[in-house]
């Protein structure tokens, strides 16, 4: 009687390959690298937001006088007038706003939304503000996450894949080998 191979012993897991962007091994659950590398990214992502809403702003400001900041919300106003504002608005916000508030209030509750809103959010937020042409490309993407709209980066433009801050340097690779090797040949 010939036995039949058994298939839990034949079916091996094969493991994946490492991946890597800007040389950050991508691992679940993140590595610290991967923390450090998304928080310089949202600092960066961060910076672009307030810049065009700040600007953004000023028109509303110039446009309307001294009263821009303490007049009701009106989105057709600031959709004429500085169109970049509500869509940036509604980009980083899941709320909108009406009657009864003021830009002064509105601008007051965005920075404090952006400032406070996690990384992973952020991330799918500013590749919808990135694909729109409302916000700059980035120098990096975050790593870790499995969705964004667009690539947001400025590596497509460059054609070339740029390394973190925070990815392990070549050298530091091959001199622990060494230091290891030369370990072994002492004992």
């Amino acid at each position: 009687m010939i036995d039949k191979p058994n298939l839990k012993n034949m079916t091996k897991k094969i493991k994946k390959a490492p991946t890597f962007k800007y040389g950050i091994e991508i691992t679940k659950p993140f590595s610290t690298a991967m923390y450090d590398h998304n928080d310089q990214c949202a600092q960066e992502m961060k910076k672009n937001i307030l810049t065009v809403w700040t600007n953004e702003l000023l028109k509303m400001k110039e446009y309307c006088d001294v009263n821009a900041m303490t007049a009701d919300w009106d989105a057709y106003d600031i959709k004429s007038i500085a169109p970049k504002l509500l869509a940036i608005q509604k980009g980083v916000q899941a709320i909108g706003y009406g009657s009864g508030y003021s830009l002064d209030m509105v601008d007051k509750e965005f920075r404090n939304e952006l400032e406070t809103m996690a990384n992973w959010q952020l991330h799918e937020n500013y590749s919808y503000l990135c694909f729109e042409n409302l916000v700059p490309r980035t120098t990096f993407m975050m790593v870790g996450f499995g969705w964004e709209k667009c690539e947001y980066d400025g590596r497509i433009v460059a054609n070339s894949e740029l390394t973190s801050d925070f990815a392990p340097f070549e050298g530091e690779i091959e001199l622990d080998m060494q230091m290891a090797n030369e370990s072994e040949n002492i004992q």
